[in-house]
């Protein structure tokens, strides 16, 4: 969990970010983050129960609603700690390959069993940050 490999090759092998808490205000750090990896070849998947359109893409109110056809490669969640459990069970269910806890959000128990299961893990580090540090 957040070595520097870890990190390299979750930015270098994925392509689907499901932004977990994506905000539609241009001026929250999810907003920014996500328009960002956007302009740097991601696909966004947005996930917010109060918002249906993020820069032109379809938002989700949940991880469980995304059709099965997307294949997401990785959950970056931007919501409170308490809220990361079901966040990464639901992160397990869908198989995505990868949980990304954004700066401040930190949760040892989800991320153990995110492992557990698989899936390669990142805690309090923001993604956005990460990829500009490591120029992929």
């Amino acid at each position: 969990m957040n070595e520097p490999e870890t990190i390299r090759r979750i930015l270098k092998e994925s392509k689907t970010i499901a932004v977990v808490g994506l905000s539609d205000k241009p001026d929250r750090e999810s907003y920014l983050v996500a328009k960002y990896l956007k302009e740097n070849g991601y696909r966004i998947i947005p996930i917010n129960p109060n918002i249906s359109k993020w820069m032109g893409e379809k938002v989700y109110a949940s991880l469980k609603e995304v059709p099965a056809k997307e294949k997401i490669d990785v959950v970056d969640i931007f919501r409170r700690s308490e809220f990361v459990h079901e966040i990464v069970d639901e992160a397990i269910r869908i198989k995505a390959k990868a949980v990304w806890m954004q700066l401040g959000v930190v949760d040892e128990n989800a991320a153990q069993k995110a492992e557990a299961a698989g899936l390669l893990v990142v805690m309090d580090k923001c993604m956005r940050i990460e990829h500009r540090k490591m120029k992929i």
